[in-house]
């Protein structure tokens, strides 16, 4: 059965302009990143740079209306970056991109790319059905600070994912929790690519289009499903 996700109203009238589209599959084989799964992050930061010619990320048009959607409910985009411009900083660092673990270094890529922010989560993990919602404040998101787990609340107004449980991923798509992040274990997942304008319905589904054949790559035989938006 197909995890539900739906938009609030509140965070439709914030962007009127969001999409997103879902690659849900089943069957996956993961594990440590692997010689396949490292090119796909090498060969999206020389398609980054390319794409960007000298120019920071931030400076994309992509990259720049999720900055201004940040300030909207109140984020600071220069110090808490949405995913997609944080994981182009790193490809563009001397230290490149982390290398997690095949799943995640396939979405990694496709963010990283297409300039457009990628999430992954487990569907084994997840609670219901996924909401995105401007939080109330008191919403749990259970994370690891300093190596020891706590429980963290968002800020009112802030956008956030959640499901039946607490909060998956705080400020839009800034920070992912780890109750529902993809391990070496994970089997089942969903993958979520959000656009803004002026990002096209066309670019998007060709980035969804990209993941979906790295996963059958990585892992053959998993059923793979892309849901356009």
């Amino acid at each position: 059965m197909a995890l539900t996700l739906t938009v609030s109203d509140e965070v439709k009238a914030l962007a009127p302009g969001f999409t997103h589209l879902t690659v849900e599959a089943y069957g996956l084989v993961n594990g440590p990143s692997t010689d396949d799964s490292s090119a796909l992050l090498d060969d999206a930061a020389r398609r980054l740079a390319e794409r960007l010619g000298g120019r920071a990320p931030h400076e994309d048009p992509h990259m720049a209306a999720w900055r201004e959607i940040y300030t909207a409910f109140g984020a600071k985009p220069s110090r808490t970056r949405n995913s997609a411009e944080a994981l182009a900083k790193r490809a563009l660092a001397d230290g490149g991109l982390p290398r997690i673990n095949a799943l995640v270094d396939a979405y990694n890529a496709i963010s990283v790319a297409r300039l457009i922010p990628v999430g992954g989560e487990d569907l084994d993990r997840v609670k219901g059905g996924m909401r995105l919602v401007r939080a109330t404040g008191d919403e749990p998101f259970a994370t690891v600070s300093a190596g020891e787990e706590k429980t963290e609340h968002p800020d009112a107004g802030e956008v956030v994912w959640r499901d039946d449980e607490g909060v998956t991923c705080r400020r839009w798509n800034w920070r992912q929790g780890p109750r529902t992040r993809l391990t070496e274990d994970s089997v089942n997942a969903i993958f979520l690519l959000e656009a803004l304008d002026p990002m096209t319905s066309g670019e998007l589904e060709a980035a969804g289009a990209e993941l979906a054949e790295s996963l059958e790559k990585l892992s053959p035989g998993a059923r793979i499903t892309v849901q356009t938006p």
